[in-house]
């Protein structure tokens, strides 16, 4: 996206927040209760879209009155949040969620009431506005935390700098919180495929062992659950460069989750989904089904216990695990009682994971999806 582009799009969101607090002035000027209607963001708000494979919220919304007392302090909270962000979009500057919550914490004057006691309340407000506006908090100018690491055939302009993630040693390149076209392009992309690890050590293991060179793809971990910022940069890639998504991670109810996320997105993010999300994302491995396959010894396996009994029953329900390949791999989980850890493939050979296992997964197109 161009600069010109970036302005724009900064004095759309500047125009709809002055619509936002214009419309409650209207209210106080015709001496009305003033109101402000919000997206529920509830569970019985949200479902899975079959059209666009991404979990939506609805369109259920609420009220919140000023001069209703249980909603006075939240309705004060989102007008401060609102003209905070108005200021840092125009003063072109990105903030942190963290410094957003210290810039508006102050003692109400004649009172002892703080406007926010901690973070925990200036977060879902943030949350609020995303949902009501249709945008990401990065479009807002405002950054959370980011973890991942990317490596791969690819160079990508950040600002005014061009980094080649082809030269990015045994670290990789860490992901901004903001990867959005406005600040992040892609250049001179070669790869042609994405594989999303789950874990950093492994995906330390497919850095050093330059698996991305010798199969031209780009691989990325947000060591653990991935940050909305891996998401988002994952999505880009394949929506920009049709880049197919594989995802790897542990043969356990929690790794598979990860990939349900990366996937179809999460209850939690449902107003966002539609940014995050990468319905095309197959599931790769590794799954309890590949230790007759692979021949991985038993002794490696892990017990399963009664919550990840409990969490696999919770997901074989969900709309999106209902296809009959996961059924069938949450019923040999269960059959066999036993989960895997990608390490368990070094059981097998250090290297076995990139130059056997997934290679061959690749090749015969071995995916759940």
């Amino acid at each position: 996206m161009t600069e010109k582009a970036a302005e724009k799009k900064d004095k759309k969101v500047i125009t709809d927040l002055e619509s936002f607090g214009a419309g409650v002035l209207k209210q106080i000027e015709k001496k009305q209760d003033p109101r402000i209607e919000m997206p529920v963001r509830t569970l019985s708000n949200i479902y899975f879209d079959q059209k666009s494979k991404t979990i939506k919220l609805g369109d259920k919304t609420s009220f919140r009155n000023f001069l209703n007392i249980a909603h006075t302090r939240k309705f004060m909270q989102t007008m401060l949040v609102a003209s905070e962000i108005k200021k840092v979009i125009q003063q072109e500057a990105t903030v942190s969620i963290r410094d957003l919550y210290y810039a508006l914490k102050h003692t109400i004057e004649g009172t002892n009431e703080n406007t926010f006691e901690d973070q925990s309340e200036s977060d879902p407000v943030i949350e609020d506005l995303e949902a009501a506006t249709n945008l990401l908090r990065e479009e807002l100018h405002l950054s959370a935390s980011s973890k991942g690491v990317v490596a791969g055939d690819l160079k990508i302009k950040d600002g005014n700098d061009t980094i080649d993630l082809t030269r990015m040693g045994s670290g990789g390149w860490g992901v901004p919180s903001n990867v959005e076209p406005e600040r992040i392009e892609f250049k001179d992309m070669a790869a042609e495929y994405v594989l999303f690890i789950e874990k950093d050590a492994v995906w330390k293991r497919f850095n050093e062992d330059r698996f991305w060179k010798k199969n031209k793809c780009i691989i990325i971990t947000g060591r653990g659950q991935p940050s909305r910022a891996e998401r988002r940069l994952v999505q880009r890639l394949n929506m920009e460069h049709n880049l197919p998504v594989y995802a790897l991670m542990d043969a356990d109810p929690w790794g598979m989750y990860i990939y349900s996320v990366i996937k179809q997105g999460s209850i939690s993010l449902s107003y966002s989904e539609e940014k995050l999300a990468t319905p095309v994302t197959k599931y790769i491995g590794l799954t309890t089904q590949d230790v007759e396959q692979y021949k991985i010894p038993k002794e490696v396996t892990i017990k399963l216990n009664q919550l990840d009994i409990k969490r696999l029953n919770e997901m074989a329900g969900y709309e999106w695990f209902k296809k009959k390949e996961w059924q069938e791999e949450f019923a040999n989980m269960k059959q066999k009682a036993v989960k895997l850890e990608l390490e368990a493939l070094s059981k097998k050979g250090i290297r076995f994971i990139t130059e056997e296992y997934l290679p061959d997964k690749i090749r015969r197109k071995d995916f759940l999806p």
